[in-house]
C-alpha cells in the first residue's frame, strides 16, 4: 500500500466520520426520548422487567436526559451530573445519553444513574466491554462531591452503562448480555444485601440486520429505527401501533430527517461491507509490509487480529 493509497483511505474515513457524526447525533437525540429509553430499560435492567413501559417513562425516569454536548437549561439540568469527564491525559469523553432514574426496591424507592451509548462500530481495536466498564467506573467515582462527601458511601448510587452496538459479527447478532457484580463465598456463608455491592452493571446489546426478526420487542424497535428500508412515515406507524408512541408531525419529520441523512450516508457504500473493506485494507497492508500499528489505526483491528489474517482462523471466529 502506497502513501497515496493510505492518504486516500484516511480521506474516505474522514468523509465517513463527518456523515456518520450527523446521523449519530440525530439518532442519539431520538434515543433520549423517555418512551424509547423505557423500552430499553425494561429489557436490560432487571429492576424494571415487571413494570409496564408507560409507567417506566412517566413515573421513574427523572428530568430530561442529557445528550452528548447538547446544552441543557439550568432549570432542567440533572443535578450533579457533568456531561463530560476529564481523563488523565486531559482528553474529554462525552457520554451519549445519561440520566437519573428511580426504581422500586420492595417497599422503598431507590435512585440510580443510567448511561446509554450508541456504538456504530464493533471493531474498535479493543473489547467494547472494557470501555463500558471504564464509563461506569467513572460514573461511580464522579459521585464523590456530588452525591456524597467525606465517608458517607451509603449515598453511593448504582450505575448502568448500556451499549447499543450496530454492525456486529453474525454470531453476536440479536443478543443482549449483562455484566453484574456478584457475591462469591470463598469461605463461610456471608449474605450481604445485594444493594450494597450491586453498584455497577454493563449491558451489551448487539443489533442484527434489517432482515432479522429477533424475539425481543426492544431489538425490533431499534432495528426499525435503524432500518434503511423504511421511511419516516412507516417508522412512525410502527412506533404508534407496536410501541404505544403517539404519532405527531414532529416525530414523523424527525424520523424522515434521519432517513434522509442515512440514505446518502449508506448509499456511498461506506457502511455496507465495512468489515470486508477493513479486511481488504489489512491484507493489502500486510502484503506491502505496512507496520501493524498503522494497519490497526486504519482498520480498527487489534494487532493480534491482523496477524491472524494470514490464516482462516479470524474469519471463522467472526463469521
Amino acid at each position: 500500500m502506497t502513501k497515496q493509497q493510505i492518504n486516500t483511505s484516511l480521506t474516505n474515513d474522514i468523509s465517513y466520520t463527518e456523515g456518520g457524526a450527523v446521523y449519530d447525533e440525530n439518532f442519539k437525540k431520538f434515543l433520549s426520548r423517555k418512551k424509547i429509553l423505557a423500552w430499553i430499560m425494561k429489557e436490560c435492567l432487571w429492576e424494571f422487567e415487571n413494570i409496564p413501559v408507560t409507567e417506566i417513562a412517566e413515573k421513574y425516569i427523572e428530568g430530561i436526559p442529557e445528550v452528548g454536548k447538547a446544552q441543557v437549561f439550568d432549570g432542567e439540568k440533572i443535578q450533579g451530573l457533568p456531561t463530560e469527564v476529564i481523563t488523565a491525559n486531559n482528553g474529554k469523553i462525552f457520554y451519549d445519553i445519561r440520566y437519573r432514574t428511580l426504581a422500586p426496591n420492595g417497599d422503598d424507592i431507590i435512585e440510580f444513574i443510567v448511561n446509554v451509548e450508541a456504538q456504530n462500530k464493533y471493531y474498535t481495536g479493543y473489547p467494547l466491554i472494557k470501555r463500558g466498564l471504564f464509563y461506569s467506573s467513572q460514573m461511580i467515582s464522579n459521585q464523590y462531591g456530588t452525591e456524597f462527601e467525606k465517608m458517607d458511601y451509603n449515598k453511593l448510587k448504582k450505575v448502568y452503562s448500556i451499549w447499543l452496538v450496530h454492525n456486529v459479527p453474525k454470531k453476536l447478532s440479536n443478543s443482549i448480555t449483562r455484566y453484574d457484580i456478584s457475591e462469591t463465598n470463598i469461605l463461610g456463608q456471608m449474605m450481604e444485601k445485594r444493594e450494597n455491592y450491586d453498584l455497577i452493571s454493563v449491558v451489551m446489546v448487539y443489533l442484527g440486520k434489517d432482515q432479522d426478526h429477533p424475539q425481543s420487542k426492544m431489538l425490533n424497535l431499534l432495528k426499525s429505527l435503524l432500518s434503511q428500508e423504511l421511511d419516516g412515515q412507516a417508522k412512525t406507524k410502527i412506533l404508534e401501533e407496536e410501541y404505544d408512541i403517539p404519532r405527531t408531525q414532529e416525530l414523523e419529520e424527525e424520523l424522515e430527517h434521519m432517513c434522509n441523512i442515512s440514505k446518502g450516508f449508506f448509499e456511498d457504500g461506506i457502511e455496507q461491507g465495512e468489515y470486508q473493506k477493513a479486511v481488504d485494507i489489512a491484507k493489502k497492508g500486510l502484503k506491502n509490509k505496512i507496520s501493524l500499528e498503522i494497519i490497526s489505526v486504519m482498520t480498527g483491528f487489534t494487532i493480534s487480529e491482523i496477524e491472524e489474517l494470514n490464516t482462516d482462523k479470524m474469519r471463522c471466529n467472526i463469521e
